[in-house]
């Protein structure tokens, strides 16, 4: 990385112009690309050799040769302790008995190699050979020519890679720090011609390269049992999930116990017996450790992880087939996806490595690329161009069209464009962990990145493709809302809360919240769109819910099937179905197939397809296969399985267009219906603990809207919100009866260790008397205690901020901070005897502005009065169709282009009331009124109507000011 400039493709295809029919690939430190590379090379009749080349920094050490799959364990293993360890490799290689080493010249002398260790002579090296005493040791030579790149272009990047990777000025690299320039391939003849006068290395070079072979195949190399067993693993599995069908369905569900002995035989038979367990073992551990998690994905399709409680989402309720999770015709991987707290994951990973051993558990990588305006910005820098002209550059469209023809612009542009989409470095996955049978350096050397788990060199795919199946532990805040609310509660009011999914869905309160959008702070369901949604569909129950957050999400929406869907909803009579059928597969939706279920039913179904080729048609439809050959012979397939079913070629046709149309938008049910069990329980603790709840989402720093949204929120529940107090609040956001105080964490500039010391040191010693007391206990700076003096943490001493910042001045005016320490006696401290000190009216306002971002009253307190509307939100839908005026406080916004490529945008706002406000606004007036940041509008435009939704078209939008400071009051 940062080094080569040749992918494999490219690679490989060199090697078949210079009619190579052996090729070894030794990447710098890494073995990304090693699987890709055997694959291809076999695919091109090449014999692919394996390796890594050793280096610490610049210095290249030695080079190390697979001859087999345990060779290159033994060098993965090697590169991976050093990696760990993050200690500098050893100048000389250690033992081992299935690789070779290769040492440059001059790295080792000749009479201290191993057996399996060769010295390797590079071109321009051949020359010293005859005349020295290299000449007797030939037979520990072997031909040593390195590939970096092309042709002259090649290294020119080659060279700006290296520089970027330095980050040093072009000019300034040196020699020690850049491959050779005659590091391009040779063809055989050329190569063989080079070295024609040393035969025996050209002799040993060729028994090196006979003597090795390296094999990947496809199969399942995951860890094949969980209990150690194959069969104990079975009657494992067996006994959970029908101990779990007895928990989830009444005794007599034939249906339930059917779908239980049909999924525990096809699990059984296509050998993942063992990943549903330890799935099942990661969860257990899991509810032990009381973290909240939620299994969604494909996985949700399958009443086995129903029975095991891996997911909530009950496949039969909602018509579900185990077959677009696994099925015998699918040749990628299937994988549950668990979603835990952000707080929590780690412990999870953790838990992970532990269980299963650290040589046979990593994380998947992901590789960052050079991309985009970040290419011209490295570029620059290695060019040595000030920051402001690489900003300028970044301006132009076409450089092409320069006027004065900037060779070093034109230069940064035309490498730019080569190195784009070239790896970076390593990243980690979202989530993915690999747990194989055999040891992961069988298959990659392993990294460790800075949360200390090891991560493997290649990533997901590569891992599909080499028979890897991954297990999802992923993070995110929603569950963090779930598990402080609950623990807030009970801070609270002593209450331990229970959720229980099947008795929430059938509330009737919760059903009314979601059914009047009143989610603000609820995973998946609080934005403006999807509250806007929710009334439209006048959605209170789950299925509906589930369709929501498939239809909501940015391609079915842009498409239009969103408004075709709710177009249906309230107009179900004018539906025409294709056949009968349909009609019965597809009522629940209203015709439109919202689900990628639907298409496996109707291809099923209607066109005669077995369960598992539906999915691989809707796999393919989904864009999983890519070529027309594979979807013409998917589509022959269709039409061939429909004529069997007796269907004319023009239903057949009309049928695969329907389909096509829908597919490319379709969702998985299961995913949608692993969200709405979240969107349910989130709601629940919104609808009977909203305050706690908020405090909770503000201190989970995730959501749709800013941390002030979510504190007005707090305030309309009916809690009051107020500022950091030293003797209330922790680092965190708290509430304590109907009070939540902001944490220190929210203050701007404020240093994380004094806002974790004030509560602590308040637990041990008591609550501070006084700021002189807060002084002696809490070490920090003046500039840091002016700013919870002005904030207002020191408030309950009844003095003013002007004093408190007048005797806070006075006791550091000898030093610049104080260290805390007991006093021997107690001194008598005189009080400032101060004149009269005016005050702003709002300037507790205006502080928590500058100091946290946002007032902590209402904004509508800072509005002038002088600035009306015509009318709240609550009562647009008595104005449909009218031209009103509005004032708005600016809350969020969602861009978007139409299909013209104009901006246009939906805005959210609130109203004096606190009420939300949505609103339109097309490219015209978009362009003509742009929204101009935080504060108050006044909003004109036309109320529309859709569906009982009002929104307001705005044609006219003006920022307004607020109260100014120069308003004075006395404050005696």
């Amino acid at each position: 990385m940062r080094y080569g400039t040749l992918s494999v493709k490219e690679l490989v295809e060199e090697a078949c112009e210079k009619r190579a029919d052996v090729l070894a690939l030794t990447d710098i430190n890494n073995t990304s690309a090693t699987f890709e590379f055997v694959r291809t090379c076999q695919e091109k009749g090449i014999k692919p050799i394996v390796g890594i080349e050793f280096r610490n920094g610049d210095e290249l050490l030695f080079i190390g040769i697979a001859k087999n799959n345990e060779g290159f364990r033994e060098l993965n293993k090697l590169l991976s302790i050093h990696n760990m360890r993050k200690k500098a490799l050893p100048a000389h290689a250690p033992e081992m008995n299935d690789a070779y080493i290769i040492y440059p010249l001059g790295k080792k002398e000749p009479e201290a190699l191993r057996d399996n260790e060769w010295l390797g002579i590079r071109i321009p090296e051949l020359s010293r050979i005859p005349f020295s005493d290299l000449n007797k040791q030939q037979h520990k030579m072997v031909m040593l020519h390195p590939v970096t790149f092309k042709s002259k272009q090649g290294y020119n990047l080659h060279r700006l890679l290296r520089a970027v990777s330095k980050n040093t000025l072009l000019s300034k690299l040196t020699m020690e720090e850049q491959a050779m320039q005659d590091e391009i391939m040779l063809s055989a003849d050329q190569l063989f011609g080079a070295y024609g006068r040393f035969q025996k290395i050209i002799k040993n070079t060729m028994d090196l390269a006979d003597s090795c072979s390296i094999y990947f195949d496809g199969e399942n190399k995951s860890r094949k049992t969980f209990t150690g067993n194959l069969y104990d693993d079975k009657l494992l599995l067996e006994k959970l999930a029908l101990d779990g069908l007895k928990h989830r369905y009444r005794r007599n569900n034939k249906a339930a116990q059917e779908r239980v002995k049909k999924e525990l035989e096809v699990i059984d038979r296509l050998g993942f017996n063992a990943y549903f367990l330890i799935t099942w073992d990661i969860l257990r551990y899991a509810k032990n450790r009381n973290f909240s998690f939620v299994g969604r994905g494909s996985g949700a399709n399958s009443i086995i992880a129903y029975c095991l409680g891996i997911t909530e989402v009950d496949p039969i309720e909602l018509d579900l087939y185990f077959e677009r999770f696994l099925n015998p015709h699918r040749t990628s991987p299937p994988d549950f996806d668990i979603d835990f707290s952000w707080k929590d994951r780690d412990d999870v990973t953790d838990y992970v490595f532990k269980r299963y051993g650290n040589e046979h558990t990593a994380l998947l990588a992901t590789y960052s690329t050079f991309r985009g305006k970040s290419i011209i910005r490295e570029l620059g820098k290695v060019f040595g161009l000030p920051k402001p002209e690489i900003d300028n550059i970044l301006t132009l469209q076409d450089p092409s069209k320069l006027k004065d023809k900037d060779q070093i612009v034109k230069t940064m542009f035309h490498y730019g464009k080569l190195m784009e989409d070239f790896p970076n470095y390593l990243s980690i996955h979202a989530g993915g962990i690999l747990i194989s049978e055999k040891e992961i350096n069988y298959y990659t050397a392993t990294d460790l990145p800075p949360k200390n788990f090891p991560i493997t060199h290649f990533d997901m795919w590569a891992a599909e493709d080499m028979g890897l199946h991954k297990y999802d532990i992923l993070s995110q805040r929603g569950l963090g809302h779930i598990k402080d609310t609950i623990s807030l509660v009970k801070q609270n009011t002593g209450q331990t809360v229970e959720i229980n999914f099947e008795k929430i869905k059938e509330d009737p309160q919760v059903r009314e919240n979601i059914k009047t959008g009143n989610t603000i702070g609820c995973f998946y369901i609080e934005s403006p769109a999807m509250r806007m949604l929710l009334k439209k569909l006048r959605c209170q129950d789950y299925k509906t819910l589930v369709a929501a957050s498939s239809i909501i999400r940015p391609g079915v929406a842009q498409s239009g099937m969103m408004n075709e869907y709710i177009n249906r909803f309230h107009k179900p009579e004018t539906i025409k179905y294709l056949h009968p059928l349909m009609e019965e597969m597809l009522k629940e939706t209203f015709g439109v197939m919202v689900y990628q279920e639907d298409v496996i039913k109707v291809a099923h179904y209607i066109a005669g397809l077995d369960l598992g080729e539906a999915d691989l048609l809707r796999r393919a439809m989904s864009g999983k296969y890519k070529g027309k050959e594979e979807m013409d012979k998917v589509k022959r397939n269709f039409i061939n399985s429909c004529r069997k079913q007796g269907h004319p070629d023009d239903f057949s046709n009309e049928l695969w267009r329907q389909i096509q149309s829908f597919s490319g938008y379709s969702f998985c049910k299961a995913h949608s219906a692993s969200f709405a069990v979240e969107s349910y329980e989130s709601l629940y603790l919104k609808t009977y603990y909203p305050k706690e709840f908020m405090t909770a989402v503000i201190n989970n720093f995730g959501g749709f809207y800013s941390t002030e949204f979510y504190f007005h929120e707090a305030r309309m529940s009916g809690a009051e919100t107020e500022p950091p107090c030293v003797n209330n609040s922790d680092y965190y956001t708290t509430i304590i009866g109907n009070k939540i105080y902001t944490g220190f964490i929210h203050l701007r500039d404020f240093e994380q260790k004094i806002g974790e010391a004030i509560p602590l040191e308040r637990e041990t010693n008591g609550p501070y008397r006084d700021l002189y007391d807060f002084i002696k206990r809490i070490p920090l700076s003046l500039e840091q205690l002016n700013i919870l003096i002005r904030i207002g943490s020191f408030r309950f001493t009844g003095k003013t901020k002007k004093v408190l910042l007048m005797d806070a001045a006075l006791h550091f005016s000898k030093s610049k901070s104080k260290v805390p320490g007991a006093e021997l006696f107690q001194l008598e401290r005189k009080e400032l005897v101060l004149p009269p000190l005016s005050s702003f009216s709002y300037e507790d306002a205006f502080d928590q502005f500058e100091i946290l971002g946002f007032p902590l009253c209402m904004p509508f307190d800072l509005l002038p009065q002088n600035y009306t509307g015509d009318i709240s939100a609550d009562e647009m839908l008595q104005y449909a169709g009218k031209q009103v005026t509005m004032i708005g406080y600016f809350i969020a916004t969602k861009d978007l282009y139409t299909v013209r490529n104009e901006l246009m945008s939906f805005m959210h706002f609130i109203d004096k009331k606190g009420k939300s406000l949505d609103t339109i606004h097309f490219p015209p007036s978009l362009q003509k009124y742009p929204l101009k940041g935080q504060g108050f509008y006044m909003l004109k435009g036309k109320v529309t109507v859709e569906f009982g939704y009002p929104s307001l078209e705005v044609n006219y939008m003006q920022k307004l000011p607020m109260v100014k400071k120069e308003v004075i009051r006395e404050h005696q």
